[in-house]
């Protein structure tokens, strides 16, 4: 199979590798397709091949044809509502610029601009990170890796603190025991590091900090003694856990499984073996149809998704029987590609598989928040049709499309070849059994909940979240009980509700099927 475009131009020879190409490519032979797409100049720099190569894929077609094949196979899902652009245009500096004009043209029918997410990897660490479980790399000038934790300000609403809100177990973060609850009172011995505005001086010399640097010192007050502790850290590799807690509860004689997953990890990596985050989930699940749990808690509320195979294996295992051999959820795609879906290998759905997880469940309750998005909403949209599915939290992030990745990379005169970006522009949207998707401003909970930042994972009277799920599955209702509003009432002055989107994290938000690359003969 060829997997190039080539271009004669000026001696440079540039050509497109894809880490997702369809079998409608699959072909020995070898042939050179017009260029349709306008040029108003010869492409001669690395950034105009990025630029060209990236605006052929998304609108003009991702084959170089062949024989009985067709070449107009744009994959932008909002490709026909794009007009004809020149991407050897001075008017785009960058690919990126390119990308950001292209984006704007995907309006629905009020004018709402809907691609949000559509992006350049220019080091290639997201999709070794999401398909091997291995941490990104956040600072591409020195640092490896990251620190393994996320950061949030929170308030009391008289003042702001700054709060981790998770660390991975096995990151730098988490190996020095830092967690969730614990209260950052200096960074690189500053302690003037109040909240002042998304875009403030010191919003920006923490958010530099924490997910720019290749080390950093941060003075921590604990969140369970209280006790001041300095953490010296340097960021680094590690092998992801995607489960950050877990325990089973027993709630009005009932037993209740509750864990927190913060992404997505593929659940086998690219060589076909299972991942750190299949073993801990076979674990998990495991452990509650050992316990008999009658109720499930799965907290999302920072799960800014990831691989779709990990979100059919949740769904797989938390499934009732009745679902079995039945439709998961519908893949959407542009016009042409679904014209042509037995030549490009494309599925029009995907279904539960024989035999689900075994579970016997009368709830899955979900916690959400701002930053649970994409396969996160996927998998709790499409246990919808076949369960009892409730929300508790804030509302979600809204983002009910995905991506299929191209490898885009240059070979030059001396047929060199030379990685140039990843790119990840919407390719596909998903409805669930019902036909149920488009939610892209967000899942609205069944009940809301503060996110008090300030408590530990599991402290079952401290959560608002878990408070509120208790008294669903005692009473029949969300509402509090005298007790529990009592003691929620007492401990008011000392839960901090999180500031939403008070620090930008660099993590990835979406959802990725890289099944389509194992395609390729």
């Amino acid at each position: 199979m060829s997997k190039h475009f080539t271009l004669a131009i000026k001696m440079v020879v540039v050509s497109v590798v894809f880490s997702a190409a369809f079998s409608a490519c699959r072909k020995k032979d070898s042939t050179k397709v017009d260029n349709t797409t306008p040029t108003s100049s010869s492409v001669v720099s690395d950034e105009d091949s990025l630029k060209y190569l990236m605006y052929r894929i998304m609108q003009v077609t991702y084959v170089d044809g062949g024989r009985n094949k067709t070449t107009d196979l744009p994959t932008y899902f909002w490709y026909n509502q794009v007009p004809q652009l020149d991407p050897s245009s001075n008017t785009y500096v960058t690919a990126d610029d390119l990308l950001s004009t292209m984006r704007t043209y995907s309006k629905n029918s009020a004018g709402t601009v809907l691609d949000r997410y559509s992006f350049l990897d220019r080091t290639g660490s997201l999709s070794s990170s999401l398909q091997n479980g291995l941490s990104e790399t956040f600072n591409k000038v020195s640092a490896t890796g990251n620190y393994g934790m996320e950061v949030s300000y929170a308030s009391d609403g008289t003042k702001s603190y700054l709060y981790i809100v998770y660390a991975d177990k096995n990151s730098p973060a988490g190996q020095k025991g830092l967690t969730r609850g614990d209260e950052i009172i200096a960074v690189n011995g500053d302690s003037n590091i109040s909240y002042d505005g998304a875009n403030g001086t010191n919003v920006s010399k923490v958010t530099n900090a924490i997910y720019y640097s290749s080390s950093v010192t941060l003075k921590v007050k604990k969140a369970i003694t209280g006790a001041e502790v300095t953490y010296s850290l340097t960021s680094g590799s590690f092998t992801i856990n995607p489960v950050l807690f877990d325990t089973v509860y027993t709630v009005n004689s009932q037993k209740v499984g509750y864990f927190v997953f913060y992404t997505f990890t593929n659940t086998y990596n690219t060589q076909g073996a299972s991942t750190l985050t299949k073993s801990k989930l076979d674990g998990l699940f495991a452990k509650y149809k050992s316990a008999g749990i009658t109720n499930l808690i799965v907290d999302l509320r920072y799960n800014q998704g990831g691989s779709v195979t990990t979100a059919e294996y949740l769904d797989s295992a938390i499934a009732p029987a009745s679902a079995a051999n039945k439709t998961m959820y519908y893949y959407q795609y542009n016009d042409k590609l679904t014209a042509n879906l037995d030549g490009t290998g494309l599925d029009a759905s995907v279904k539960f598989p024989n035999v689900t997880g075994g579970l016997n469940l009368n709830n899955v309750f979900f916690i959400t928040g701002a930053h649970t998005a994409s396969a996160s909403e996927l998998t709790l949209n499409n246990l919808k049709p076949y369960m009892s599915v409730k929300l508790v939290g804030d509302t979600t992030y809204g983002k009910p499309v995905g991506f299929i990745t191209f490898n885009i990379s240059k070979y030059d005169s001396t047929h060199t070849k030379q990685y140039l970006a990843d790119l990840y522009a919407i390719n596909f949207a998903t409805e669930n059994a019902n036909h149920v998707g488009g939610y892209y401003t967000g899942i609205v909970p069944d009940q809301a909940a503060n996110d008090y930042v300030n408590v530990p994972w599991g402290y079952r009277n401290d959560d608002e979240n878990l408070d509120r799920i208790f008294n669903y599955i005692t009473t029949g209702s969300f509402a509090r009980t005298s007790a529990n509003a009592r003691v929620l009432t007492e401990t008011t002055a000392n839960q901090r509700a999180a500031i939403p989107s008070s620090i930008a994290s660099p993590r990835f938000n979406g959802m990725v099927d890289y099944r389509i690359g194992k395609r390729i003969q």
